[in-house]
C-alpha cells in the first residue's frame, strides 16, 4: 500500500485534487468528512463538544451548528486545543479502521487539513500539498463558502504558513489556475510517480538512478530532511543517527540526482533486522549498487580489514526521489569517512573544485567505470580529510 498525505490551506482546493485522484483509483480517506461523522447527533463526540462549548453550538434540530462552533473554537489557542482534543482521537480511530479495510495494492490518500500543523508528514511515504496564495483563498472562502472575510483571515492565520507547507511538501500542486490545469497535473503525477511508486513498494523494487551528473539542486537538502524524518520514524531507537551525506549534501557539487542517506547502527545484525521495516516503508534492499562511496578495494586510509567497510544498502521505491540508504556500523571507518568527507568538502572550496573536476573526468572516461575512475581521488581525499580533521579538531559527535 502506498499511503499518501494530502493537505493544503483552507480554500486551496484539496477536494478537487482528491476527486481527481479518486477517478484514477485512489482510495480517499477524508479527515473532514470523518470529522463530521463523529459529531453527528447522538454520537459521544457531539455530547463532548456540547459539554465543552455549550448548547448554543447546536441547531434547533439538535445537529451541530458548525459556524457557531467555529466562532468559539477559533477564538483563541486554548479553545482550538480543546476542540482538537475532542475530535482528533475520534477521527484517528475511524481513519485506522478505513486504512485496515483498504486493499493491499491501494494508493491510499489521506486528506488531512492540519497535516503540517500536527507534524504528520513522516507517517506518509509522500506528502502532496495543494497551494494557492492567501488572498485568492480568502476570496474563494468569501465567495463560495459565505464565510465573512475577517473570519476567513482568522482561520487561515491559525493554520500553517505557505513556507511551512512547502517545507513539508514532497509534491506541491499549484491550484491557483483553472480546475482543468490542476487535474492535468494530477493525471501526470499519477502516471509518472504514484502508480509506479505503489508498484515498486509492493514488488520491493527500487527506483532507477540516472547515471548522469546534474548541477547541485538547492531542493536536495529539503528532500533529504523529509526522508531522514521518515527513516528515523521507521528505525526508531535502532538508528544511532541518520545523516545526509554524499555529493548531494555538499552545495556547489554536481551529482547524480540521487540522495545518499547514512543510517548509523550499533552492528550489522541491527542493520539486517531493519531490512523488513525499511522495505515496508518504501526503502527495499539493494543487492548491487553504483555509488561514489569508497570501497575497501580502494585501500583508502590503508585500512587493513575490509570487513570494517561492509555496509547494508537500501534504495528508494519513489521514482520521483531516487536515493541510496547506507546502513553502516557506528565507529567503523566507512561511517566515519562518510561524515568527515561531507564536512571537509563543505569547509574547503578548493577541495570541492578538485572533486568536481575529478567527477567530470570520470564521467567522460568511457573505458573505465565511474567508481573505478574516482578511486584515486578517494584515496587521496581520505588522507587529506583526516589531516584536516586533526588540524581543526573535527569531532564526529558534533558533525
Amino acid at each position: 500500500m502506498l499511503r499518501i498525505g494530502l493537505t493544503g490551506g483552507m480554500g486551496a482546493g484539496k477536494s478537487t485534487v482528491a476527486a481527481a485522484l479518486a477517478e484514477r483509483g485512489a482510495v480517499i480517506v477524508d479527515a473532514d468528512r470523518i470529522a463530521r461523522e463523529v459529531v453527528e447527533p447522538g454520537t459521544p463526540g457531539l455530547a463532548a463538544l456540547v459539554e465543552a462549548f455549550g448548547e448554543d453550538i447546536l441547531q434547533t434540530d439538535g445537529s451541530l451548528d458548525r459556524q457557531a462552533l467555529a466562532n468559539k473554537a477559533f477564538a483563541d489557542d486554548e479553545a482550538r486545543k480543546t476542540l482538537n482534543s475532542i475530535t482528533h482521537p475520534l477521527v484517528g480511530t475511524r481513519v485506522m479502521e478505513l486504512i485496515e479495510q483498504a486493499p493491499a495494492d491501494s494508493v491510499l490518500v489521506q486528506d488531512i487539513p492540519l497535516l503540517v500543523e500536527n507534524g504528520m508528514g513522516p507517517v506518509f511515504k509522500l506528502v502532496i500539498v495543494v497551494g494557492v496564495d492567501v488572498e485568492e483563498r480568502v476570496r474563494r472562502l468569501v465567495a463560495y463558502r459565505n464565510i465573512a472575510e475577517d473570519d476567513a483571515r482568522a482561520r487561515i492565520a491559525a493554520q500553517a504558513t505557505d513556507e511551512q507547507r512547502r517545507a513539508a511538501a514532497d509534491v506541491w500542486l499549484d491550484n491557483s489556475g483553472p480546475q482543468e490545469a490542476v487535474e492535468a497535473e494530477v493525471a501526470k503525477l499519477w502516471e509518472d510517480r504514484l502508480a509506479p511508486f505503489e508498484r515498486n513498494v509492493r514488488e520491493r523494487r527500487t527506483a532507477p538512478i540516472r547515471n548522469v551528473l546534474v548541477p547541485h539542486d538547492p531542493e536536495w537538502a529539503g528532500q533529504a530532511a523529509r526522508m531522514i524524518e521518515r527513516l528515523r520514524l521507521t528505525c526508531g531507537d535502532f538508528a544511532i543517527r541518520v545523516d545526509h551525506v554524499g555529493s548531494t549534501s555538499v552545495p556547489g557539487i554536481s551529482s547524480r540526482d540521487s540522495l545518499d542517506i547514512l543510517i548509523s547502527v550499533k552492528d550489522l545484525q541491527t542493520a539486517d533486522a531493519l531490512a523488513e521495516p525499511l522495505a515496508e516503508a518504501g526503502f527495499p534492499g539493494v543487492e548491487s549498487v553504483t555509488s561514489e562511496a569508497p570501497k575497501p578495494a580502494y585501500g583508502v586510509g590503508g585500512e587493513a580489514d575490509p570487513a570494517l567497510w561492509v555496509e547494508r544498502v537500501h534504495g528508494s521505491a519513489d521514482p520521483g526521489r531516487p536515493a541510496r540508504i547506507h546502513l553502516r556500523v557506528d565507529g567503523w571507518p566507512g561511517q566515519r569517512f562518510a561524515l568527515l568527507l561531507r564536512d571537509w568538502l563543505r569547509a574547503n572550496p578548493d577541495e570541492r573544485a578538485i572533486f568536481q573536476a575529478a567527477k567530470h573526468r570520470a564521467r567522460a572516461d568511457a573505458e573505465v567505470a565511474y567508481d573505478q575512475a574516482l578511486a584515486p581521488w578517494f584515496d587521496g581525499a581520505y588522507t587529506r580529510s583526516e589531516d584536516w580533521a586533526q588540524r581543526t579538531g573535527w569531532d564526529i559527535s558534533a558533525s
